[in-house]
This record gives structure tokens, C-alpha cells and sequence, in this order.
């Protein structure tokens, strides 16, 4: 185990090595085939001991699912505590397979609904506990688990039972191979939820092979945020079984009056004891409750495999039947699977790498698959939709999406979904905006999950989405109201009553709403509207309210404008004005107004101390630390501050070390939670050699690729391709720059010049250049 000293020795030396899979994967032509590269089990951890932080790791799944699919087919080794993805690798036994789930996410999951569990022997209506508690869950063979793009496979060894994943956009399949039995079952547990339990069921047998229904999800029954996240939803279901329902039933567990159905119940021993009792119903056909499971069972020889599918659908029960008529007529797994990879392999061709080590390509491309998880179609396979206001929608105009974690996602991953599926961008503002307008709400949720206005975190995240969207021209909204809702969530979420926000985390909300506050005067003044751009432009400065000269930091203020006593730890106390982060880690957050910060804050000569400073203190793995913290959001764009500061070799330099030392082939591959994609999509745009500081403007740093040749697809039948010669692990540094065949001095390049298509070429040596890009 490394020493405390020894992680700390900070960015500029140190070399760790971990990963894993390592093989060569491609084409005869040497083309490489991205589905050969993707792991999902890069960041399928929730240990908080290996994190060193109370977050976890990256929380991802390794379960089935296509891009942006609606349906996620995964085992579930846990239900309750801050387990958001209901899956933890270390764990050794697994309690079902769901088909539905959230991708590295925190603050308590949701979703893993439909949970299905093949068994063998005596049925048992509780999940029991890894611990010892014996109920339906079973141990499993860690060998022969298994996951690539749109395919999980497992044995369950307490069942000898092999089970395989897969999925379409709507749908999902198992295939559960059985041993000679007797007692052999398909168990469904309609109750289960990651975050707690649905607190209502229905299930009704509609002939010899099909079974539908619905489960009803309040946050009575807990889940997202415990129930904090007010999510309210209703998963139905439509399921068929390759086998006959010959013999089948249901359980009952009678819940008493008042009890609570969140996770603080469903985790204790109270609540394997009731559901070990639950009442066994046969010889009906309909069944409800509050606390229900159906079970099929039948006889099996060695090796016989049995078939169930499931069209899901949030609208209704005929929704999901026709969304698995659409997709998985028949019963053809292996048709299903392929199609899921080469579904997968259409996507994330839109970036095509090539050079850099093996290990880099599985991490590049695994990140580009999870980048492609959220925002996930929300609507039925005919445009069907269930509004924020419980209505039955339909349209053809858009894709109505869902799962919007914008505190996270408006960094890194719209940017870069902006390029490679500016569809996508446009999809999800017309889902936030009719979100407001038929809640009836008329302003932006900042967390969206199944029409919930969850409240989680803080800023105005769908207003820099907006903003950055209108700016590259990929709006095909109704900009008026775009404009009136984003106007709105600015006056109720802002800087404007006082000039700065006031505690809790008064310095991370300040700096939040006055870079929202400058994307508001933007879109203001490219629509026409020129008193709103300086009165927003006005509240843009507001950061600058919270600046201590004395102390040379940023500090919370009271409503009377005294400043919050200075804590113990000083800049490094996280929490002190902060959300997950300290003073020295938020207080870069100015990125519409760089020049500004830098005046303040003493000068750049003061500023590029401070931040050389900051990484020379990092630990060189990257985990929860009170410096350079890439396991959490507030810091991902400073590395590229020194692009803006005169000294871009710095930037070079700081985006190639974290992108070796922060990322890797393995489980404990993301140092912080996935969070729908943000994680991810940091690694995938610096791989390739670009990142945005501020969405709203459409400049784009340019760093040190890890590839020898970047080609994105950007629309149109363009590609930008982005060419480095002689790179290396040792050549880092960028010497010189052609776009288009012509010297190109700027260390930036604009939205257009990406999506124009074209060729950007870089020159590498492994010293520093302190001329170009200044």
C-alpha cells in the first residue's frame, strides 16, 4: 500500500498502472472495432472503502442496453443504501435481474424495477441478504460473469442456473439455462426498487405464455433521494415466457398499516422476516397489492433453456406490449444480441481512434458507451409520452427523453453530445421545456428524473444547455417560451435579490447562477432582447461579491453581508460556502468571465502559482482529496484554465496525466461516480484532444491527444479529423499546428471550425513549446 507521501508527490511525477482485458482488437485491416473495446465493468463499484469517500466509485452497471435505451437488463447484487445502479462487483451473490436502471448516479437510487429470478428448489418470497440471510438470491460463479456491449451473461451457482442479458430500445431478453429439475421457477419480485419498494403492483395472466401489468413507484416507497427526489412513475410491463404458464401463482406479503417502505425498512432484518412470510395465491389469473410477486414454475432437463422477454413502457400496459411486438417478435436471442451490437457499433463509430495503447482504446471507447446511456428515450415505440402533468402525450416532432443529472452533465457531456448527436441536444430541450410547460411549473428543473422536479443540487444547468445549444444553432424549439421558462428559473434560482446567494453552499450557488446569469445575457442578446442582456450581464458579475481581499478567497456571506466565520481548514474545508467541494476547488468556477477572475484574484502570475499549487498537492490517484478532485464535477475544467492563462503546455501536460492516472481497464476505473455520463465524457473529449471551459461559448481548448488519429463523425457525412505525429507517453507536448494545411498558432478552435469538418494536425515532442498557442 502506498504511503500518504508517496500519493502525494503529486501531478508531476509518479506512474501507476492498473487495468485489465488487454487484447488487440481489429479487423483484419487494422481498423478498430469499437464494441471489441467496451468493458461495462469499467466503474461497476459502489465501495466506498476503495473510493476512500463516503461517493463510492463510478456506480455504473454491467447489464444489457442500447443507446439511449429506455430498457437496461442487469443483475442486482443489493437493494438500499446509496447504491444507485443496485450492483457492486465485489459482492458474490446476485438477487435478480432488472430491467430497468440508473447509470452512476449517488444520493440514493431508483429504478431496478421488474426484477426476474430464475431458481431451483424451495421458493423463497424474501430477497435475502449477502450476509447469510437465505431467501431467493443466489451466489454466482465471479468467472463466468461476463459483460460487453448489449450482452451480460452469469452462473448462479446456488440455482446451477446459467442466465444471459441482452436488450432493444424498449425491450429486454434473458435466457436462463437450467439443470434437470423438478422444482425449476421463473420468480418476478414486482415489489423490489433500488432505492426502496413500488408501493403499488398489478399482474394479470393474459394467456398460456404471457403475463402484463404495471408497478407503481411513489416516494412514499422511497427511492430516488430516498424519496426526496419526489419521483413519481409507473412502470408497465408486457411479458411473455417461452414456456407455458401450466403452473403458476402469486405472493402476498401483507405490510402493516403506517409502516414505512424506504430504504431504512427494506434494509433491516424486519423486513427479510415479513417477506419470508408472505402468502402464496394459485388458481386465480389477476393479482394486486401493495407488496406483490408472481412465479411460474415447471419441470426442466439438463441444459434446457428457457426464454422470457418484456416490453417496458411508462404509459401503459398496451404500450409495452406493443413496444415488444415491435422489437422481439420471436424468440431469437442471439438475433436480439447481435442487433444490440451493432446497434452499439453504428454509435460509437462516430469516433474513430487510432495509435495509443490498448488499454487507452478500452477506456476511450468504454467511455463513449457510457456517455451514450442518458438522456434515455422516454416515450413508447408510436411517440407516446407520459407529461409532468400525468397526461398521455404524443409527438412527432421529438424524442421526449429523460434523466437529466444537469449539476453534472452540462460540463462535459452536452458539449460533447453537441458534436457527435446535436439531435440528442435538441431532444432533451424540447423534453425540459415541455416538462415546464405541462407541469405547469413553467421553469427548468435542474435534475430531472421521470418528469420529477427533484431539486437535486444546484445552478441552472438546463439554461447553460440552452444557451450553448442556441449559440451552435442546433435549437429547433419554440424559443419564446425556451426563453420565457429559462427567464423565470433565473429570477426564482439566482443572484438577484441580493447580489449573491446565501448559504447553504453560498459560494458554489453564487459562482453557479452568476455563469448562468452571463449564458441568460448571451441568449438575450442573440435573440433581440438588449435590456435583458445587461441586466443578466449586470448579475454575470455578481461572483465578485463574495471575493475576500483580506483572506484572497471567495467566502459565504450572510443576508446582513457579514461574512460566515472562517473555519477551521481554512480553504480547504469542504462544505464551508461549498457543495462536495472546498473554496480552492470552486473558487475557478468563473469560466465566463476568466479575465475578470484573474484581476481579482491577484494576477496571472498569482493565479498560475495557485493552480500549479493545486496539482502539485494532488495524490497522484486521484481519489477524494481537497485539491485537483476529478472524482467530483466543481474542478473538471481547471486543467484547461492554463490554455486562457498563456501557458498551454501546462494544460497539455495536466490533461495527459489525468487522463493516464484517473482513468482505467478496470472496476475501480473512475475514481468518482460515472453521474450520467459527465465522468466519462471528460476522458473522451481530452482524449481526443478538446474540451469546452464555457458552454455558451462556443470555444473549445485544445490539449494533447492520447491517439495518433481522431476522426468524429459531426454530421452531414463530415468528419473532423484531429492527426498527431511522432506522439508518444513521453511526447505530450504540442510543438506546432496545421488546420486545413495551414499554421495554426491559436490553442483553441470554435464550434464551426469542428463541425465544418476538416483536419487539425499536431506536432508532438516531449518538451514543452512556451510559444505556440499564447
Amino acid at each position: 500500500m502506498k504511503t500518504h507521501k508517496e500519493k502525494m508527490k503529486g501531478w508531476l511525477a509518479g506512474f501507476f498502472v492498473a487495468g485489465t482485458l488487454f487484447c488487440s482488437c481489429s479487423d483484419k485491416s487494422g481498423e478498430v472495432i469499437p464494441t471489441d473495446y467496451v468493458n461495462p465493468f469499467i466503474g461497476a463499484s459502489t465501495n466506498i472503502q476503495a473510493a476512500g469517500a463516503y461517493h463510492g466509485l463510478g456506480k455504473t452497471y454491467p447489464g444489457a442496453v442500447v443507446p439511449y435505451g429506455a430498457v437496461q437488463v442487469s443483475p442486482n447484487t443489493i437493494t438500499g443504501g446509496d447504491n444507485g445502479s443496485g450492483y457492486s462487483y465485489e459482492h458474490r451473490t446476485i438477487e435478480g435481474f432488472a430491467f430497468t436502471q440508473m447509470s452512476g448516479v449517488g444520493w440514493y437510487g431508483d429504478l431496478g424495477n421488474l426484477l426476474v429470478m430464475p431458481t431451483v428448489g424451495k421458493m423463497h418470497t424474501n430477497s435475502g441478504k449477502e450476509n447469510g440471510v437465505e431467501g431467493y438470491r443466489s451466489a454466482y460463479d465471479k468467472a463466468s460473469e461476463k459483460a460487453t456491449a448489449g450482452y451480460y451473461k452469469v452462473f448462479l451457482t446456488d440455482y446451477q442456473v446459467n442466465v444471459e442479458a441482452t436488450a432493444s430500445l424498449h425491450s429486454g431478453m434473458l435466457r436462463f439455462t437450467y439443470p434437470q429439475s423438478k422444482q425449476a421457477r421463473i420468480q418476478i419480485d414486482l415489489a423490489r426498487r433500488v432505492g426502496g419498494t413500488s408501493t403499488f403492483q398489478a399482474v394479470k395472466v393474459i394467456d398460456e405464455h404471457t403475463i402484463e401489468g404495471r408497478m407503481e413507484c411513489t416516494p412514499e416507497g422511497g427511492g430516488w433521494g430516498n424519496g426526496d427526489g419526489k419521483a413519481n412513475y409507473t412502470v408497465y410491463f408486457y411479458t411473455q415466457f417461452s414456456k407455458p404458464l401450466k403452473d403458476f401463482g402469486f405472493w402476498e406479503v401483507t405490510v402493516p398499516e403506517g409502516q414505512s417502505r424506504k430504504r431504512e425498512f427494506i434494509e433491516s432484518a424486519a423486513f427479510q422476516e415479513l417477506t419470508s412470510q408472505a402468502r402464496i395465491v394459485r388458481n386465480v389469473r389477476e393479482f394486486q397489492g401493495k407488496h406483490i410477486g408472481f412465479f411460474m414454475e415447471f419441470d426442466t432437463e439438463v441444459g434446457e433453456e428457457v426464454l422470457l422477454k418484456s416490453g417496458i413502457s411508462y404509459v401503459s400496459e398496451s404500450g409495452a406490449e406493443l413496444n415488444l411486438k415491435k422489437e422481439i417478435a420471436d424468440w431469437n436471442f442471439e438475433k436480439i444480441r447481435e442487433q444490440a451490437r451493432n446497434q452499439w457499433e453504428v454509435a460509437l463509430s462516430k469516433i474513430k481512434v487510432r495509435g495509443g495503447s490498448e488499454e487507452q482504446k478500452w477506456i476511450f471507447y468504454t467511455a463513449l458507451y457510457h456517455t451514450m446511456i442518458d438522456p434515455r428515450i422516454f416515450a413508447d415505440v408510436d411517440g407516446k409520452y407520459v407529461g409532468a402533468d400525468g397526461k398521455v402525450h404524443e409527438s412527432d416532432r421529438f424524442t421526449k427523453r429523460t434523466i437529466f443529472s444537469g449539476w453534472d452533465v452540462f460540463r462535459s457531456q452536452m458539449p460533447l453530445q453537441t458534436i457527435i448527436n446535436p439531435s440528442l441536444v435538441n431532444d432533451l430541450l424540447w423534453s425540459l421545456t415541455t416538462m415546464a410547460e405541462e407541469s405547469g411549473n413553467s421553469y427548468y428543473e435542474r435534475w430531472e428524473f421521470l418528469n420529477a422536479y427533484s431539486g437535486c443540487m444546484l445552478g441552472n444547468p438546463a439554461i447553460s444547455v440552452l444557451a450553448d445549444a442556441y449559440a451552435k444553432d442546433i435549437c429547433q424549439l419554440n424559443m419564446d417560451k425556451a426563453y420565457a421558462y429559462a427567464d423565470k428559473t433565473s429570477k426564482m434560482f439566482g443572484n438577484s435579490a441580493l447580489g449573491y446567494s446565501l448559504n447553504p453552499s453560498s459560494i458554489s450557488k453564487t459562482l453557479e447562477y452568476a455563469y448562468t446569469e452571463w449564458c441568460m445575457s448571451r441568449l438575450a442578446e442573440a435573440m433581440g432582447k438588449h435590456e435583458d442582456a445587461e441586466y443578466y450581464a449586470k448579475l454575470s458579475q455578481s461572483y465578485r461579491n463574495l471575493y475576500d481581499t483580506e483572506k484572497h478567497c471567495f467566502r459565504p456571506r450572510e443576508a446582513d453581508g457579514s461574512f460566515e466565520a472562517w473555519p477551521a481548514k481554512g480553504i480547504l474545508q469542504e462544505g464551508y460556502g461549498c457543495t462536495e467541494c472546498n473554496e480552492y476547488q470552486q473558487r475557478w468556477f468563473v469560466p465566463h468571465d476568466i479575465q475578470g477572475m484573474v484581476e481579482l484574484m491577484g494576477g496571472i502570475e498569482q493565479v498560475v502559482a495557485d493552480l500549479d499549487t493545486l496539482f502539485a498537492k494532488t495524490p497522484v490517484d486521484f481519489l477524494w482529496n481537497a485539491y485537483y478532485n476529478h472524482a467530483n464535477e466543481p474542478v473538471h475544467h481547471i486543467p484547461y484554465l492554463y490554455n486562457r492563462l498563456g501557458e498551454p503546455w501546462k494544460t497539455q501536460k495536466c490533461s495527459r496525466f489525468i487522463c493516464d492516472n484517473a482513468y482505467h481497464n478496470s472496476v475501480e476505473g473512475l475514481v468518482g461516480n460515472e453521474d450520467v455520463g459527465q465522468m466519462s465524457a471528460w476522458y473522451v473529449l481530452s482524449a481526443c484532444g478538446l474540451y469546452p471551459i464555457c458552454p455558451g461559448d462556443t470555444r473549445y481548448e485544445i490539449t494533447s491527444p492520447l491517439f495518433d488519429e481522431v476522426s468524429i463523425q459531426v454530421g452531414n457525412n463530415k468528419t473532423f479529423v484531429i492527426k498527431t505525429y511522432h506522439n508518444s507517453s513521453e511526447n505530450v507536448y504540442i510543438q506546432s499546428a496545421r488546420l486545413n494545411g495551414k499554421q495554426y498558432s491559436k490553442c483553441y478552435l470554435d464550434y464551426k471550425d469542428i463541425m465544418k469538418g476538416g483536419l487539425l494536425e499536431l506536432d508532438m515532442a516531449a518538451i514543452p513549446n512556451e510559444k505556440w498557442g499564447k
